[in-house]
């Protein structure tokens, strides 16, 4: 196993993470963890060097706003191996509404974790919808008191805003990583490749999510697709390509996958092994930008996601719900944008949400009949 820096942490990680939000289950029910074959997996891949494990408070659950059952698993799962790894795990922030919460929440993920420490804990999801409900709670000064006082060893946040947001947030407090959305078709997506690239100018750890878009890339690969990656002279998996653009630059630590069964996690150790930075020549780089633009032909929505019809009075997500819907005719998959919409509709920013006020689309600047496509939104995910 491959290994580098957490940023300016003195931890050597795991280029793969595991990523506990998609074990396998029983019976179709999230909460129902297969925990033979998990725990199985997960002492597999330890035992391969995988030391970076992720989970969320809500993870195997059926609402955002109740705990899951991953941090429950893990806690069992990880009792005779919790020297070789790092946990980490975040903090439900759209709960958040005083500092009492946040002890709450950290108190309550220990126990479930069965540890004293949490090694790498984030803010979950932040978002401008509540950002300033956490700073009114003295969200700092708990990170710092945790710290201090060793319940946490670093802080950092995942992300799922613009840009430009993203900025403020890293230049808000001394953050040691950030978590953020990236694969090949998401570079400008979220924070996306500016975002990682201003984060690791300010010497912050950096974990990806989302390498393969749940799944996206590596399921029903289109015809034309699968045509140009099969113009590479070292052919590669939709996985390892997927996996390799992220490990070839020198600005990503770690990658997390959420990994299901026993042959991806297989296939996943094997691509970790030729994860080096830089390691794509430009012939393979180019390739992707030939594939990108095959499935950007499959745009459903014509969204620049410039924000301009936001903030929503009913507090709807208007740009995240319009990706969702471009998600399943770019990619006809629906097993992420479901599970996507599902998070939103948790905090109350799904399509659902909508009551067809019209106020978005007179600020359009696209002229975007967005009512319609969030009605769709509905139709498709409700």
């Amino acid at each position: 196993m491959l290994y580098r820096n957490l940023g300016k942490t003195t931890e050597k990680v795991s280029i793969l993470g595991f990523g506990c939000m998609r074990l396998p289950i029983l019976d179709g029910n999230p909460e129902n963890i297969n925990e033979n074959l998990a725990s199985e997996m997960l002492h597999h891949a330890i035992d391969e060097g995988v030391n970076y494990i992720d989970t969320a408070y809500p993870y195997h659950g059926t609402s955002a706003h109740t705990g899951g059952m991953s941090e429950v698993f893990l806690g069992h799962a990880l009792k005779d191996y919790r020297e070789d790894v790092y946990i980490s795990t975040k903090m439900p922030s759209w709960l958040v509404q005083n500092k009492e919460d946040l002890n709450f929440f950290l108190d309550e993920q220990l126990k479930r974790l069965q540890t004293d420490r949490i090694d790498f804990y984030l803010l979950h999801g932040l978002h401008q919808d509540f950002w300033q409900n956490l700073v009114l709670a003295d969200v700092f000064d708990f990170l710092d008191s945790a710290i201090d006082e060793g319940k946490i060893g670093y802080a950092g946040f995942s992300f799922h805003d613009e840009y430009e947001f993203f900025k403020l947030v890293v230049d808000s407090y001394d953050w040691s990583f950030a978590q953020v959305q990236l694969n090949y078709m998401d570079e400008n997506f979220q924070a996306g490749k500016p975002g990682l690239d201003y984060a690791a100018s300010k010497d912050l750890g950096t974990v990806i999510m989302e390498p393969l878009r749940g799944g996206c890339l590596t399921k029903d690969i289109p015809p034309e697709v699968q045509a140009v990656w099969n113009q590479a002279e070292d052919k590669k998996s939709p996985a390892e390509w997927g996996l390799r653009y992220l490990w070839n630059q020198p600005e990503v630590n770690v990658v997390l996958s959420g990994m299901s069964t026993m042959e991806q996690l297989n296939e996943n150790l094997e691509i970790a092994e030729r994860g080096q930075v830089n390691s794509l020549t430009g012939d393979e780089l180019e390739l992707y930008k030939k594939v990108r633009a095959i499935y950007q032909e499959r745009i459903h929505v014509g969204c620049t996601g410039c924000n301009y019809c936001m903030p929503c009075p009913r507090g709807v997500d208007i740009p995240l719900n319009l990706n969702l819907l471009n998600d399943v005719y770019m990619y006809e998959n629906m097993e992420k944008p479901v599970g996507n919409y599902k998070f939103l509709k948790g905090k109350k920013m799904s399509a659902g949400f909508c009551n067809q006020c019209g106020d978005c689309e007179k600020k359009c600047t696209q002229n975007l009949q967005i009512t319609r496509y969030l009605a769709e939104n509905v139709d498709l995910f409700e």
